[in-house]
Parts: structure tokens; C-alpha cells; sequence
């Protein structure tokens, strides 16, 4: 017997949901419009090639061959898709554009996640000013404004911040390697183990408190303060303080917390990342940051780059349902056509009825909970 069951982490949508996210792509490519971005479309199927930068510790690609023999995969990512265009197209720069479309990443057994993602998002390829930063994060606070979401979290980073701490601790190499590792991990004993050698120096206030180093914006600056000079985190910290203040004139309610004691969310992220949240959730609305060594993957010229994508199903799971309104049917004879059109047209919420009889326009009617109009009523 043929298996008609959805392959595992994939589901139909269909009714109120359906219609929610289609109003909520609606809402995003509005805003994308309206602020100058083209709308640019890849396919499905990628070549394996192409997701070589990508992170994939918490999933993997789904993999087939084409008649060649070469490996594709169901792209798992719609950022690496826009680099690829940009290097084999010839695309004037700078350049803005606006996505839509589902990835496919194949998850741990019983993680309780989907596979099948929908993702919205833009790209700002050839803009190396932190105004590319603040378009996005803009463009965030209006896209989780218009999924009708208000308690939500602003979490920023910063790639470049480990690195320039560990580069100016005066330890070896190795022991920076794994104290970076132990750091990442959350392994304490180990974490303590190698800051000793650097117990009594400038450093030591800081390397304290480093695994904790995430929560309010200001909290956390606090503690980089207590760092010596480091010529490398100054411009870092600065865009930081500078995008906090930036938030604060768009959305003086909400909350910007700072994380610069975790990886960045992919290994292609060179300066600052994004991140927006609700609690008791593990989906982020939105991610971003930037990618300035990106391009290099495909071609030998470096071009600057930021970028945000929104997970739309995230989105939708945590947007009010909208209240459901009445529907009429609306029921008649052929002959009556254009008499259907017109009472279509005048009134809301309604529909055809397209049943054989009245008695069964009648019967959908009850059983549906609607509003009959019958206009062979009287013939």
C-alpha cells in the first residue's frame, strides 16, 4: 500500500492558518516595497556546492542526485541562494532585494520542530555603513509591528567580539582556541581551568563574568567596561552603543538585550547579528546580521553585505487569530448568473453556492453554520 502520510517534519496548512500567513507575507513584502527593495526569486533545488558556508550543526540538507550524478540539495538556506545570483549574474551593485520562500533543514528526531520552514527576508549587497544595520533592524521593529506582536526581545552580538578578546589575552594560541571552546560549550570547570594563568591581570575581572555575558544592553556594557584598552573592539563596541541608541529612537519601549558570549548564528557572520525572540519559545522572529566575506565563497572580489530573514511560521504562531466573520451563501440558477455576481458584490463575506438544489444549498447552509440567501426563491 502507497504511503499517504506527509513526510515527517512537513504539514498542509490550510483555513484560518493559511490565510494568516498569507496575510502576514502580504504585510512584509509591503513593507519591503515601499522601501525600495526588488523582488528576487531562486529555486528550490540548489546545487550542494552552494551551502558549503553554512553552519549545519543542528540539521542537515536533504540530498539528492541529478542525472549527472551531482550532489543538490532542497536549499536549507535563501541567503547562500541570493550570493550565488549575485556572483553569476553580473548584478549591478549596490543592490537591495526582498525573498519569499520555504527551507528545508532536517532536524533531530522528536526535537518537536518542523523541517519545512517559510522564511521572508531581504538583502543589502554593497553597503558597508552601519546604515545597512539599521535598515534591517527597521524594517524588523515594522515587520513584527504588523504580525500584531508586542512583547517580543531584541537580541544583538557581535562576530568580531570574541575573537578580539581572545586575540589580546596574552596566553598561546591553543589555550585561546580551547578557551574559546570551553566558552562556547558553557564548560565552567574547563573555562575556569584555562583563565587561570591570567588570574591578577587587567583581564580577570572580565573573563569572570564572560559565560554570563548576556542580558540587558546596559548590564552587559558594564562588564566590557571593565576591559583594558583593545584597539580592535573599539569601532565594535561603538556600532553596539550606537544601534542601541538608534533602537531607542524607533521603538523607545523595546527591550534590547546584548549576547556576546555565544557563536554567531552562522559561520559566514563577520560583524554585528540580530536576533528577535518571544519567551518560552526557542523560534526566533527574525535573524540577521552581517556577511561582508559571503561573496567570496563564489568569487574572488569581497563585496559587503547585511541581511534579515523572518520565519513567518514563527510569526504566525504568535500572531492574535483574527475573529472569524459569518459567511452567507448565496444560492441560484444557472439562468441567474449575473443576479449572483451583483448580490456577490454587494454583500461581504459571502460566497456561491454551487449545489444542484436547494435542498442541498440548504443542508451545506446548516451544516456549515452560514447564512442562506436563496434567490429562486418565488420561481
Amino acid at each position: 500500500m502507497k504511503n499517504r502520510n506527509l513526510p515527517s517534519g512537513t504539514r498542509d496548512e490550510f483555513g484560518v492558518r493559511a490565510e494568516m500567513k498569507e496575510a502576514i507575507t502580504a504585510n512584509l513584502f509591503a513593507i519591503f516595497k515601499r522601501r525600495g527593495f526588488s523582488k528576487l526569486t531562486t529555486p528550490i533545488l540548489e546545487y550542494a556546492d552552494v551551502f558549503k558556508p553554512l553552519n549545519l550543526t543542528n540539521y542537515r540538507p536533504y540530498q539528492l542526485l541529478d542525472e549527472q550524478g551531482e550532489a543538490l540539495v532542497l536549499r536549507p538556506d535563501l541567503t547562500l541562494p541570493v550570493a550565488r545570483v549575485m556572483s553569476t549574474t553580473g548584478v549591478e551593485l549596490p543592490a537591495k532585494w526582498y525573498y519569499s520562500g520555504d527551507v528545508f533543514r532536517v532536524k533531530k528526531q522528536l526535537s518537536g520542530s518542523y523541517n519545512q520552514l517559510t522564511q521572508a527576508g531581504i538583502e543589502l549587497v554593497g553597503y558597508a555603513s552601519l546604515k545597512g544595520e539599521w535598515e534591517c533592524l527597521k524594517i524588523a521593529l515594522e515587520g513584527v509591528a504588523a504580525a500584531g506582536i508586542t512583547d517580543w526581545t531584541l537580541e544583538l552580538g557581535d562576530a568580531r567580539f570574541t575573537d578580539a578578546v581572545l586575540a589580546a589575552l596574552p596566553i598561546p594560541e591553543p589555550t585561546k582556541n580551547a578557551l574559546k571552546q570551553a566558552l562556547f560549550a558553557k564548560d565552567l570547570s574547563r573555562y575556569k581551568q584555562l583563565c587561570k594563568p591570567l588570574a591578577d591581570t587587567a583581564f580577570e575581572p572580565f573573563l569572570n563574568e564572560w559565560p554570563w555575558l548576556f542580558g540587558s544592553f546596559n548590564d552587559v556594557i558594564q562588564v566590557v567596561d571593565t576591559l583594558p584598552d583593545i584597539a580592535a573592539l573599539v569601532p565594535v563596541i561603538s556600532n553596539l552603543k550606537q544601534t542601541a541608541g538608534f533602537i531607542k529612537t524607533q521603538a523607545p519601549d523595546q527591550e534590547v538585550f546584548l549576547d556576546l558570549s555565544i557563536p554567531s548564528p552562522q559561520s559566514y557572520y563577520t560583524g554585528m547579528a540580530f536576533q528577535g525572540y518571544t519567551q518560552n519559545s526557542s523560534d526566533y522572529l527574525f535573524s540577521g546580521g552581517r556577511y561582508d566575506e559571503l561573496l567570496t565563497s563564489f568569487q574572488q572580489v569581497k563585496e559587503p553585505a547585511v541581511g534579515l530573514a523572518f520565519d513567518t511560521d514563527a510569526l504566525v504562531d504568535r500572531m492574535p487569530e483574527p475573529a472569524s466573520a459569518d459567511q452567507t451563501l448565496i444560492y441560484f440558477d444557472t439562468d441567474q448568473w449575473q443576479l449572483a455576481e451583483a448580490t456577490l458584490n454587494d454583500t461581504p463575506n459571502s460566497t456561491l453556492c454551487l449545489a444542484d438544489s436547494r435542498e442541498e444549498a440548504g443542508q451545506i447552509a446548516t451544516s456549515t453554520n452560514r447564512t442562506l440567501i436563496d434567490l429562486t426563491e418565488g420561481r
